[in-house]
């Protein structure tokens, strides 16, 4: 029997109130600090850098622009550069070097709406070949852009003439093992997940979890894909098997009803790909494992390989806040460690502990 001691403990570390709206919080790599984005109330947009020192965190710089902040990604950058790449309610994706903020060094006008979510890849020693970012937007589109090219996207998936454009609320990278693959995935308000193969600028799956799918992600960004979960409104998520796809069924899968109200964001440990933290509407963080069943694959009638999926169990909870858990990013660098936003305009750092015993 396991005591209550020996399973890993979430604590929240520090808080800090803020006096803005908060909509994205990331560690910047190879370091004690993190970023928020956000907006504050008279309407503009700003970037507020954090450094954790002796137990409290310490405001570095603010930086305030014209639109407000929807997320950010360090994902397409250099550990030497660490460019913040952003979203706004404008539709602009811009790149910041933090140390010199006052002009982006890149930017572009990329969407008509608002820029809901972000990724990069190819960056920070994560997946081979270009890096690159991608974006959703209210307009319906998902478009992958590189720092490298300017004004116009690499790759733009977009409804077909006729189509109804459905609001993405979500993208992330994956399949990034190599310099020919890629992959990008996509979730819609309706419901709709896309896989998109940029190496055959071709949707490779498609699927639909009946309820608006707030976070997608990959356990992983550079290998071939192993695993992906994908959270939604009403309180699941969706882990799927991706290392077989049957021609018809598509990817196995296994859901879990989580929380008791939507699901924002998943977000895999850094240090070990089968454990993930889900963050909820009712402000509580959820702890999981997957685990891997006996065999990954099976033939079915027709002698056609399909997935098999694990199941999900649950480590640790723990309700933080009143209101939405809106962000949440692991420290690439120190197992356990996380920074956290909600929608109580507070960010939190926390430490889960005994990570490496589960």
């Amino acid at each position: 029997m396991s005591t209550p001691l020996e399973k890993p403990q979430i604590i929240s570390h520090i808080q800090k109130s803020l006096n803005y709206t908060v909509f994205d919080s990331k560690w910047i790599p190879c370091s004690a600090k993190f970023v928020c984005m956000g907006n504050f109330p008279r309407g503009t947009g700003v970037i507020q850098i954090y450094e954790v020192q002796h137990g409290e965190v310490q405001l570095i710089k603010e930086i305030e622009k014209a639109k407000p902040f929807k997320c950010g990604t360090f994902g397409a950058t250099s550990l030497q550069q660490r460019h913040l790449a952003t979203g706004d309610f404008g539709g602009n994706l811009n790149i910041w070097n933090l140390e010199a903020p006052e002009s982006p060094v890149y930017s572009v006008k990329a969407h008509t709406e608002i820029v809901n979510t972000i990724d990069g890849v190819g960056g920070l020693g994560i997946g081979d070949g270009a890096p690159e970012i991608v974006t959703g937007s209210r307009d319906g589109t998902v478009k992958v852009w590189d720092p490298r090219q300017k004004d116009t996207p690499v790759a733009n998936m977009e409804p077909i003439e006729g189509e109804t454009k459905r609001d993405c609320w979500t993208v992330a990278f994956g399949n990034a093992s190599n310099d020919q693959d890629r992959c990008v995935c996509a979730g819609y308000d309706n419901g709709d997940i896309k896989l998109f193969d940029l190496r055959n600028m071709s949707v490779r799956w498609e699927t639909n979890i009946k309820n608006g799918v707030c976070c997608v992600e990959f356990d992983r960004k550079d290998i071939n894909m192993n695993k992906l979960v994908a959270t939604s409104l009403e309180g699941k998520f969706h882990v799927f098997d991706m290392r077989t796809q049957h021609p018809t069924k598509g990817f196995a899968s296994v859901s879990e009803k989580a929380h008791k109200s939507t699901v924002w964001q998943a977000r895999h440990l850094p240090q070990n790909r089968d454990i993930f933290m889900t963050a909820g509407g009712a402000g509580g963080l959820h702890l999981w494992k997957y685990e891997y069943p006996a065999q990954r694959s099976k033939k079915d009638a027709h002698d056609i390989e399909m997935g098999v999926a694990g199941s999900v169990s649950l480590l640790q909870n723990v309700t933080l806040s009143t209101q939405p858990i809106a962000s949440l990013d692991w420290s690439p660098d120190k197992q356990g460690l996380c920074v956290c936003s909600a929608f109580d305009q507070t960010v939190r750092v926390l430490i889960v502990t005994k990570l490496n015993r589960v």
